[in-house]
């Protein structure tokens, strides 16, 4: 039986994900002794760990102390992120491309033609390096106007939290309107949400915000709920096990090691915005937003927006690509998704809440939309209480 310790951060929710992952793989084929306990990211590693005689190590290694540690023992390893350069452990993570793709994606297809990034300096996090570069082109390439601001966070000189708040809030009220803003990941989404607060810049229909990692308590801590990308952090987890079992085996890495493809935008109200001047698909597109899970029909859009129904077909179909029926059908998916994402509730409760008839042709119209049945959709992201260790 190997020896395997694990530090990684239970403080946020891409690292209960990855733990999540490590635990699935011992389950299916793991025969290890594990060695865990709770700490957050950046914390040293354990008073045990220095004495410690093991076979593999798996760690989200947040600074150079820790990695002399760990590196002192000689041992295999598996390192879980990209803030500290030049480690010689092989690396784990996400698709930041995919990423910025995702982010971009999802802010055109809403008709943004102005976005902005919010992010850290570069060096900072080289993943966040990456995610950034290729959303400037991606945007750049959509032929849309850019916009960036670098906030302090890793700088020798960091500025308060209200001085950082001053600094986004000025950089907020000189954008143009409507804009589609990226985070580069959910902490930095709260930032421009409260920033937007305090100004009094209504979102989204004057500001939308898209976050990253999709931890779900800091996307609902936020007023409104935060929008965020699904980055698969269990996936993460799950290969960064195969591959040290791999490592302790006397392995070679495979060359080149996986990327981790993200599993999509969790869509909540801080992007539920179309960034169009005809207010009667604004008025059509708002009243679907918030009614579509009552349920409604096409007929009781056209009756609320009072434009006859083949003209608001003809103009709803033009702008965002989609019929009446289809946003319909989109809104009461992305509602889903959320509800399989942060809760156990039953398919069948779901199905109902969100505005389908019978867990049947909700299953059959999720499943064609996500590519996923409800149920495969709730296990990727591993979201129920289970026991990990």
């Amino acid at each position: 039986m190997r020896h395997v310790a694990i530090l990684v951060e239970t403080a946020r929710a891409y690292g209960r994900g990855v733990i999540r992952g490590i635990a699935r793989y011992h389950r299916e084929r793991g025969r290890w002794s594990i060695y865990f306990q709770p700490q957050g990211l950046g914390d040293p590693p354990p008073p045990w760990f220095t004495h410690w005689n093991g076979d593999g190590i798996i760690a989200r290694i947040d600074n150079p102390k820790t990695a002399r540690v760990i590196a002192a023992l000689g041992v295999p390893v598996v390192n879980l992120r990209s803030t500290v350069q030049n480690l010689p452990f092989p690396f784990i993570g996400a698709d930041n491309q995919a990423v910025a793709r995702l982010a971009a994606d999802h802010l055109l297809e809403r008709g943004f033609k102005n976005i902005g990034l919010c992010r850290y300096p570069t060096g900072y996090h080289l993943g966040f390096d990456v995610r950034c570069d290729c959303l400037r082109d991606y945007v750049k390439q959509a032929d849309c106007c850019w916009h960036e601001l670098t906030l302090r966070r890793g700088h020798r000189r960091p500025t308060s939290w209200e001085k950082e708040q001053e600094r986004i809030a000025r950089w907020l009220a000189d954008l143009p309107y409507p804009i589609g803003i990226v985070a580069i990941n959910d902490d930095c989404g709260l930032q421009v949400l409260d920033a937007c607060r305090r100004i009094g810049l209504r979102v989204p229909d004057r500001v939308a915000v898209l976050g990253c990692e999709n931890d779900e308590y800091a996307c609902g801590l936020s007023i409104p709920p935060l929008s965020s990308i699904d980055l698969n952090s269990e996936q993460t987890g799950y290969e960064a096990a195969a591959l040290l079992d791999r490592l302790m085996s006397g392995n070679r890495p495979a060359n080149p090691l996986p990327k981790i493809e993200p599993l999509g935008v969790i869509a909540r109200r801080s992007t539920d915005i179309l960034a169009t001047d005809d207010m009667n698909i604004t008025r059509a597109l708002h009243f679907i937003a918030c009614h579509a899970c009552r349920p409604i029909t096409v007929t009781d859009v056209v009756k609320h927006v009072r434009v006859p129904r083949t003209t608001l077909r003809i103009r709803i179909h033009k702008v965002i690509g989609r019929t009446i029926h289809q946003e319909i059908q989109r809104v009461r998916i992305a509602r889903a998704q959320e509800l399989l994402s942060g809760g156990s509730a039953p398919i069948k409760r779901v199905a109902r809440e969100c505005g389908f008839k019978n867990v049947q042709y909700f299953t059959r119209v999720f499943r064609r939309v996500t590519g996923h049945t409800p149920a495969a959709f709730r296990h990727a992201r591993s979201i129920r209480q289970t026991t990990i260790l």
